[in-house]
């Protein structure tokens, strides 16, 4: 039982002064939650102008609240206005505090300014305890909805990795993430592979195994594939390595890593066509990436690896002059023989292998290396595809 401080309430005067300044007040605490909580500034237009509404609810629910002390504010009809189950289910219980306590900061700030001479203290005291009364009400809010939460975050987590599989980027999907306490703003990287079989929960494995390592972490099943979305400022690697452990048998695939949950879209479209084309390479490590499928996605007919081929490889070789192309294309007729290949194109064999270092530094690849080898092949071969194609549009 909760016993209430009686004090002297504000007086009628303060009242209409503090009703004249609700609006103001709403907007000066909704700038200010934008400046003060990072989640608020990364929530959709739609739910960042519920807060405002709420704010402005909230503040007129003070004015009648200090007509009448002695009744308890109602949170739904009242302060969360028109939309207290949409906030409930994107915005965390200490989210709301946070909400609330800035609106609480913004009415003591204007204290001074809106009580009538003399009231300060009694409208300080009733804004405290006001906020008291408010911060109770939204704890049985809350847990009214705690059993239903679990099934509505499960629910909202296949919601946002659905849409990364589908390549949207939208500020709904930034919203979504962010109710699920996830920081957009942290490095991110999309892993796929099959479900494991015989496991009878494998987003609570893989969940496990990506927070043991403080990683933050999504986990969906698209098509019988399991997804993970995984997101730390540093040292991915070791998570990707951890959690791909978790995934059934056959290739895990991981994309590239991309700076903010907003461009996950793009590793998850690198990593599912990797997976597609993993078939290619039967010896791929586990887990392997999709930068080095380039070739297989390619051959598959991904047009994002063929057109990183052609950036990253056939371009930087054509740009270098002839002499390096030609030098590329002679060690891989000749098997890598380098040798064979100073006799075939008339240079001496240290000549070949500066060409071929310069040719590894524009590319990053090593035409020596097998697998080196058979990328720069399907480039080369690609391109010149590529170039019969426009001679004869």
């Amino acid at each position: 039982m909760r016993t209430r401080v009686s004090h002297r309430p504000p007086t009628e005067e303060t009242i209409r002064r503090l009703e004249r300044s609700s609006g103001a007040l709403a907007t000066r605490a909704v700038a200010r939650m934008d400046d003060q909580l990072p989640w608020f500034r990364a929530m959709p237009a739609d739910r960042r102008s519920w807060v405002t509404l709420v704010a402005q609810a909230g503040i007129a629910s003070l004015v009648e609240w200090c007509r009448n002390p002695d009744r308890p504010p109602r949170l739904t009809g009242e302060v969360f206005g028109a939309a207290p189950r949409e906030l409930v289910r994107v915005v965390a219980l200490k989210q709301t505090v946070d909400l609330i306590q800035v609106t609480v900061d913004v009415l003591e700030d204007h204290v001074p300014s809106v009580a009538a001479p003399g009231d300060e203290d009694a409208l300080h005291l009733a804004v405290l305890q006001f906020s008291r009364e408010v911060a109770f009400a939204t704890a049985q809010v809350y847990a009214s909805f705690a059993e239903n939460r679990g099934a509505w975050d499960a629910r909202l987590e296949a919601l946002v990795v659905d849409a990364l599989v589908r390549g949207e980027r939208s500020e709904e999907l930034s919203g979504r993430a962010a109710a699920l306490g996830w920081a957009t703003s942290t490095p991110v990287v999309v892993l796929v592979g099959a479900t494991p079989a015989g496991v009878d929960d494998p987003h609570a494995a893989v969940r496990r195994a990506a927070r043991s390592l403080g990683s933050e972490v999504l986990v969906g099943v698209h098509a019988e594939q399991l997804v993970v979305v995984l997101g730390r400022a540093e040292d991915l690697d070791e998570v990707v390595e951890r959690v791909s452990d978790e995934f059934g048998d056959g290739p895990v695939v991981t994309g590239p890593v991309v700076d903010g949950l907003g461009r996950a879209g793009e590793s998850a479209a690198a990593a599912l066509a990797g997976l597609r084309a993993a078939r290619a390479w039967p010896e791929a490590p586990r887990p392997v990436a999709a930068d080095a499928l380039l070739a297989e996605r390619a051959l598959d007919g991904d047009p994002l690896a063929r057109a990183a081929l052609l950036e990253r490889v056939t371009g930087p070789l054509q740009a270098a002059g002839g002499e390096v192309l030609e030098t590329v294309r002679a060690v891989l007729n000749s098997g890598g023989n380098l040798e064979a290949s100073a006799r075939a194109i008339f240079v001496h064999p240290n000549t070949v292998r500066y060409r071929l270092k310069r040719a590894a530094e524009l590319t990053g690849i090593s035409v020596t290396d097998p697998r080196g080898s058979w990328t720069l092949q399907v480039a080369l071969a690609l391109a010149a595809l590529d170039r019969d194609r426009s001679l004869w549009h």
